[in-house]
């Protein structure tokens, strides 16, 4: 055994070697699934702390402040709606609203103490309070509006019993100046509720908000910004200091194109006459033809926004329908204008052709020859050509327009005419006209629930009620009856675009600027020119339907219309015209709901509103 050998040396050396096969290197797999370990884990974070401090951080702030302090929301004012001169047609009053403290209220015996108290002072009008407070999520509220302005007097009593759980707080209350006479123009506000939640989640319950007309369209402008302030308070609940969170903002005010003495002329006018004739409600509108800037707008029967009533909201006559933009009607004799105006641009009629009505025309029966079916005019009117057809309204001449006459009518022909006058136009033709001029769209007017028109077809007819179209229904739609349904302002718009040569514009409430064309026809003007010609003869000439208007120092251009509902057991009356005849400034329609009369009733409103506005107006 050498001299230097040490068994500490050779022990060491054994555990040397068998450390060599401890020493191997990790898995580079272990190192990437620790990594992304820790990136799930920092992302996790990540957004969660994004989450508490951007997208809730308002919520989380305005928590901790309500922990620290009592916040305090102070009322913006609406924005106000003027008429085309600046006169207002709304105003903002001072007002009052119960805030219930959730957290208070919710404590042992609160709840049932504070409504005691409550109806004592309210009585009904506390009614629902219970319902709407379940609804609410105390999560995310800390107290509630109640939905309803309640008086001065009835806010000194609130104050003076010293609740915990119930504050008071002012605001303003929406004020309609002639209620009446614009409701359907400018609409109502009223506490957000369920439904309008659905519809836009970022609505509040204490929230209010415009529920139609203007009010409901431009919310968004009108509705200003709540202020907020702050009452800091120690421990003992005292306040200690205050800070403006923000000032309120008003908001918007609106400029409308309504002239507010003629609309209140219009609608006095209107309801006269309904109510004397014992009709069932109506329609006036008026429109500037060459920017589409809505005049007036009356819809009757209409409602008091100031004090809605259960009387309202029960009525069958629909008092909250505006049916000049929501209303669908047959046209009747209105319609005449625009077949006669596709008859002459398909060359299925000159403008000199002649056709002999009278009484009616006769078709042929297959089946039984000595049975031919009638098809009526509303009284015999000879020969008329294409001008006298649309000015004593001949049903024979439009139904050869738009569905052709048996050639065992050819006798009450005469004059220049095309082989097209046996087959009419036909009911193809006659949608693809009604569609050039918008009768089955929205107008795109700025007020909400606008309805669009419907155009028959022989598609519809077959799968409605599995039967096939007949001549009659070409008959029938072709003097605005049977399935034919359009909306006054669409009605209005298209013979705003006869008055102004095939060029439509979008109608407008609010003052524009810049007017919206929605189509024009420069190729149809032509013929559009001899339309007129008709139109004016239906004042001008002493045959003519709405000969009445004759009187008045203006050339003027109409057409009326009567349209059999219900079986025939009631009639609308209507008329359509526009004036100066040679460079329109106003183009008005009247619809009377169970007319008793038709068209004579019609008429002289239409003279009335005219002549209006002829002389306060246009003369000046």
């Amino acid at each position: 055994m050498p001299d230097n050998f040490f068994l500490e040396e050779a022990v060491l050396d054994d555990m040397v070697k068998g450390m060599d096969l401890v020493e191997m290197p990790l898995s580079e797999k272990i190192f990437k699934i620790i990594g992304f370990a820790a990136a799930i884990i920092a992302a996790v974070v990540f957004l969660r702390v994004a989450f508490l401090g951007i997208w809730k951080g308002d919520f989380y702030k305005n928590r901790a402040l309500a922990n620290a302090g009592k916040i305090i929301s102070l009322a913006s004012e609406r924005g106000i709606i003027f008429d085309r001169f600046g006169k207002p047609l709304v105003e903002n009053e001072p007002s009052y609203k119960i805030d219930l403290r959730l957290i208070e209220l919710m404590k042992p015996g609160i709840r049932e103490k504070t409504f005691k108290e409550l109806h004592k002072i309210l009585e009904a009008e506390i009614t629902g309070a219970e319902k709407l407070i379940q609804s609410v999520d105390l999560e995310k509220r800390d107290f509630l509006t109640l939905p309803f302005n309640i008086s001065k007097e009835q806010a000194e009593k609130i104050k003076n019993l010293d609740l915990k759980s119930v504050a008071v707080k002012e605001e303003f209350k929406r004020k309609y100046l002639e209620p009446r006479i614009f409701s359907h123009i400018l609409g109502y506000v009223g506490a957000v509720d369920v439904e309008d939640m659905k519809n836009n989640p970022e609505l509040d319950l204490n929230d209010t908000i415009g529920k139609s007309g203007l009010e409901g369209y431009y919310d968004n402008e009108l509705k200003g910004i709540d202020g907020k302030i702050i009452y800091y308070r120690n421990a003992k609940g005292e306040t200690i200091d205050s800070k403006f969170l923000n000032a309120p903002e008003h908001g918007a005010d609106i400029k409308t194109s309504i002239d507010k003495d003629f609309q209140i002329y219009f609608y006095n006018r209107m309801s006269e006459k309904i109510s004397f004739i014992g009709g069932d409600g109506g329609v006036g509108i008026a429109l500037n033809p060459q920017n589409g800037e809505v005049l007036a707008m009356v819809s009757l029967p209409s409602f008091n926004p100031n004090e809605i009533t259960k009387n309202d909201l029960n009525n069958p006559k629909m008092p909250f329908l505006n049916r000049a933009i929501s209303g669908v009607y047959a046209p009747g004799s209105t319609i005449k204008p625009l077949v006669a105006l596709a008859a002459l641009k398909e060359g299925v009629v000159s403008p000199e052709t002649e056709i002999y009505s009278r009484g009616y025309i006769e078709v042929p029966n297959p089946y039984f020859p000595d049975k031919p079916s009638r098809f009526v005019d509303w009284k015999p009117h000879g020969w008329v050509d294409l001008y006298s057809a649309i000015a004593r309204s001949s049903n024979v001449y439009f139904y050869a327009m738009g569905g052709g006459l048996p050639k065992s009518e050819s006798g009450i022909l005469k004059g220049n005419y095309d082989k097209n006058i046996w087959s009419g136009l036909g009911i193809s033709r006659l949608n693809d006209y009604w569609r050039k001029f918008g009768l089955n769209e929205k107008t795109g007017v700025d007020l909400p629930a606008e309805s669009s028109g419907f155009l028959p077809s022989v598609e519809k007819k077959e799968k409605a009620s599995n039967e096939p179209w007949r001549l009659g229904d070409t008959y029938n739609v072709s003097i605005g009856q049977g399935d034919l349904m359009v909306t006054p302002l669409g009605l209005l718009n298209y013979i705003a675009a006869i008055a102004n040569n095939g060029k439509f514009y979008k109608p407008t409430v609010k003052e524009n600027s810049q007017p919206e064309i929605l189509r024009e026809y420069p190729e149809l003007a032509d013929y559009i020119k001899e339309i007129q010609k008709g139109m004016v003869d239906t004042v001008s000439k002493p045959y003519g339907t709405a000969n009445l208007l004759s009187g008045l120092p203006v050339k003027i251009a109409a057409k009326t219309g009567s349209a059999q509902i219900q079986g025939n057991a009631k009639t609308n009356a209507s008329f359509v015209g526009y004036l100066p005849a040679d460079n329109p400034q106003i183009a008005v329609l009247v619809l009377i709901e169970n007319a008793r009369e038709g068209s004579l009733n019609a008429v002289p409103v239409a003279k009335d509103v005219l002549e209006w506005y002829y002389y306060n107006r246009i003369q000046k």
